[in-house]
């Protein structure tokens, strides 16, 4: 009885040590608890890029503001009011409101200038009236002379001789003295038509510039040319233009009018991929906004000067994809996902590409007999999940998809180095072939000029051979 006693109490404590072993132990890791595998697939592979795009209209109309500011000496202006970003409008439709602060002051000034110069050209009138009735006096008092001193020649024919040659010169000097006045009153009426003429031609310019000031100052109310969704144009570093943004005399554009019917996916692609993308590739397409739907497209553009953008951390190079489809729900700067068709192998091997296992050679870590050996591989193309073994695996090959712990131990089974060098060489003569069909397949894609943004950076866009 009393050895009972003491055996149950002491088989508690054991099983109770047990079962805190049993649930406090530490969990084996899934890497300890189970290898992850997967088998060699067999089929088409794509070799594709992927790149965040926007959706832009191939082609739109500008909503341009006043086109003669530079002949009025005004090089910018500010917009102080401008319809939301989406607005549809009608052809006349209000659109924008330009400050026309300078030019309301500019055609005041022209205004008072105006004014100054009719009180200069009525004084020059008057002056001029004044100053020819006071030489027409002068005349009139030397043609009274000039009778009398004719008469007194007349009288003087009796005279002693210097009488008469006295008198003479006294009619003489008279005519001189006339002839004087009325070449006087000549040029006086030429210089004071003269002056009033330069008056008037500088008043006609100031009103022809005050008229065009007039005209212009209607085109400070900015309407829409034709019917369409307002979408706001972009300035030299790549922002939008807005309420209080600046819009200078060289390109007064506002905003835009896109065709909606045609449109592009605009995306920049990294330096390390850029190499992969032609003119004439295929490309799929979805807009993130509806991610049920897809569409297809085809790139024709591709920039030969990388630039740096503020998101990326390497440089990038401008790709233009043209869409295929026309849909109702595509709208300017929507977020697109673009999935560049680079090339299709057919009927290929293709492993995960996590599975590859790179070091001075490619290998994987294959299943053989129910063992793990080092299995030497070639490695083809690949893309962002996958790539393709040219050689070393069959299709429904086990593989792991992560090392071993003891993945030191385990045999290496390499590929013969003759049978390497034949596929390497095949491998070459391949691309190479690749790359001539890519470049008579761009060269088939007509160049498009098409309507640039005002973006830092960007280079022109040419074919990318």
């Amino acid at each position: 009885m009393k050895l009972k006693a003491l055996l149950i109490p002491t088989l508690l404590v054991i099983a109770a040590v047990v079962a805190a072993w049993y649930f406090l132990k530490p969990a084996k890791s899934k890497k300890e608890s189970l290898q992850l595998t997967t088998l060699v697939k067999k089929g088409d592979f794509k070799v594709k890029v992927t790149a965040t795009g926007e959706l832009k209209a191939k082609r739109s109309e500008k909503i341009i503001g006043p086109q003669g500011m530079r002949t009025v000496g005004i090089w910018q202006t500010n917009i102080t009011d401008l319809v939301a970003e989406g607005t549809m409008v009608k052809a006349g439709d209000y659109v924008a409101t330009l400050d026309k602060t300078e030019l309301t002051n500019r055609m005041r000034d022209a205004q008072t200038q105006m004014d100054k110069m009719l009180t200069q050209l009525e004084q020059a009138k008057i002056d001029t009236a004044i100053e020819l009735r006071g030489i027409r006096d002068q005349i009139a008092n030397l043609q009274f002379q000039k009778k009398e001193k004719q008469l007194q020649l007349e009288q003087s024919r009796f005279e002693p001789q210097s009488v008469i040659h006295q008198a003479q010169l006294d009619l003489e000097r008279a005519e001189r003295d006339y002839q004087q006045l009325v070449e006087r009153l000549a040029l006086t009426k030429e210089k004071s038509q003269a002056k009033i003429s330069e008056i008037n031609a500088s008043f006609r310019l100031l009103q022809d510039q005050f008229a065009r000031m007039a005209e212009l100052a209607g085109q400070f109310t900015v309407m829409a040319p034709k019917s369409g969704m307002v979408i706001y144009a972009r300035n030299w570093d790549g922002g939008k233009v807005t309420p209080g943004a600046q819009i200078n005399a060289w390109e007064p554009t506002v905003a835009e009018l896109p065709d909606l019917t045609e449109m592009i996916s605009k995306t920049f692609v990294n330096e390390v991929d850029i190499n992969r993308v032609r003119k004439g590739q295929d490309v799929h397409i979805q807009i993130d906004a509806f991610p049920g739907r897809s569409y297809t497209g085809t790139v024709i553009q591709v920039a030969n000067i990388g630039e740096q953008l503020r998101d990326y951390d390497s440089k990038v190079f401008e790709v233009i994809i043209q869409v295929h489809e026309s849909d109702s729900v595509m709208r300017p700067a929507m977020t697109t996902s673009n999935e560049i068709v680079t090339y299709v192998h057919k009927k290929v091997l293709y492993v995960p590409m996590e599975a590859l296992q790179s070091d001075s050679l490619s290998y994987v870590f294959k299943k053989v007999d129910g063992k793990m050996v080092k299995q030497e591989v070639i490695a083809g193309d690949s893309n962002e999940d996958e790539v393709i073994i040219a050689y070393g695996l069959n299709e429904n090959d086990e593989i792991l998809l992560v090392a071993p712990k003891d993945a030191e131990k385990l045999a290496f089974i390499p590929l013969d180095k003759k049978i390497k060098e034949e596929i390497r060489k095949k491998q070459e003569a391949e691309r190479k072939k690749r790359e001539a069909e890519a470049l008579a397949r761009s060269r088939k894609v007509p160049e498009e000029k098409l309507q640039t943004d005002s973006e830092p950076g960007g280079g022109s866009i040419i074919i990318f051979n």
